[in-house]
């Protein structure tokens, strides 16, 4: 597999994640079909579109091909269809195992974005490495933002977890090797796994970033 078929990949395998990420959180706020759509929507395409914003790529891809669209779309119907037929999950202890899984879904797409975000950015001729960071950055986070903000939950990058942390972790080590004479692909999976490691220890440990408590 050449390296675009993997980035390729990679955004296929973020999108998915990330909507049923944040279609799984319109869900616990007993949002209807379209609020859970549209949650599956901004978190699986928000990142990448304040990526390209920052790019200056306008209109953002997500207008110009619509197939991570659609494959968003799916995705939220699929998990609303799930819930509507079996609504018993919600108050079952098959609903903790469905949030587990869902947080590794979140995990993957986080994972997945800061690749792809820092590959766009390489693609467009940019090798600031701040920028490149940050890109990565806010296509792993962005849309998680946006979706909280919508959902009416403080974002999970301000509250104590350990979430852009991770993001940032795996995009400096992909921009360390990118010129080395490290595969491509291999460098991509090798950043992929870094995020998703960090962040399923993070909760797996109950590590967090310090915070002040409330006086």
């Amino acid at each position: 597999m050449n390296y675009e078929a993997m980035d390729i990949l990679f955004e296929l395998l973020g999108t998915i994640s990330f909507a049923f990420a944040g279609s799984m959180v319109g869900i616990r706020k007993s949002m209807d079909l379209l609020g859970v759509v549209v949650l599956g929507l901004v978190t699986a395409l928000g990142g990448g579109c304040i990526r390209d914003l920052v790019l200056g790529n306008i209109p953002p891809q997500m207008f110009r091909d619509s197939k991570l669209a659609i494959y968003s779309l799916i995705s939220s119907l699929i998990l609303f269809a799930i819930f509507y037929v079996k609504f018993d999950f919600i108050n079952s202890r098959t609903m903790k195992k469905i949030e587990k899984i869902m947080l590794l879904f979140d995990a993957i797409g986080l994972g997945a974005f800061t690749v792809t975000g820092i590959n766009t950015a390489i693609s467009m001729g940019y090798e600031s490495k701040f920028l490149l960071i940050f890109v990565g950055m806010v296509t792993g986070v962005g849309g998680g933002v946006i979706r909280d903000v919508m959902a009416g939950n403080i974002p999970v990058i301000f509250r104590e977890e350990i979430y852009a942390v991770a993001s940032f972790l795996g995009a400096l080590a992909y921009i360390m090797f990118f010129k080395t004479d490290i595969n491509k692909n291999f460098l991509m999976i090798i950043t992929f796994s870094i995020v998703v490691i960090i962040r399923l220890i993070s909760l797996k440990c109950n590590f967090h970033l310090p915070k002040i408590k409330k006086i």
